[in-house]
């Protein structure tokens, strides 16, 4: 089963690709996305990962990690669109 989880409190320059790559060193995701402003597509500091429940655990153990120097927020959220 896929689990959808938020990661807040990102760097504004932390891109889809970084947020894939410090999660993905758990096993693989299934999605990442980092939530932009429309019209500057500047970060708004947040996004989702989407990944199996037995990756969803350490995931979750990842809250109060460091990211390029911000503690990030990680928690589970209910069902929701699959990323794209």
């Amino acid at each position: 089963m896929t689990k959808t989880l938020f990661v807040g409190n990102l760097p504004w320059v932390a891109t889809e690709e970084d947020l894939a790559a410090f999660f993905g060193a758990l096993g693989a995701l299934k999605g990442a996305r980092v939530v932009t402003e429309p019209e500057t597509g500047r970060s708004r500091g947040y996004g989702f990962i989407e990944v199996d429940e037995d990756i969803a655990a350490r995931a979750l153990a990842m809250h109060g990690h460091n990211i390029g120097g911000r503690r990030i927020i990680v928690g589970e959220v209910g069902p929701g669109p699959p990323l794209a």
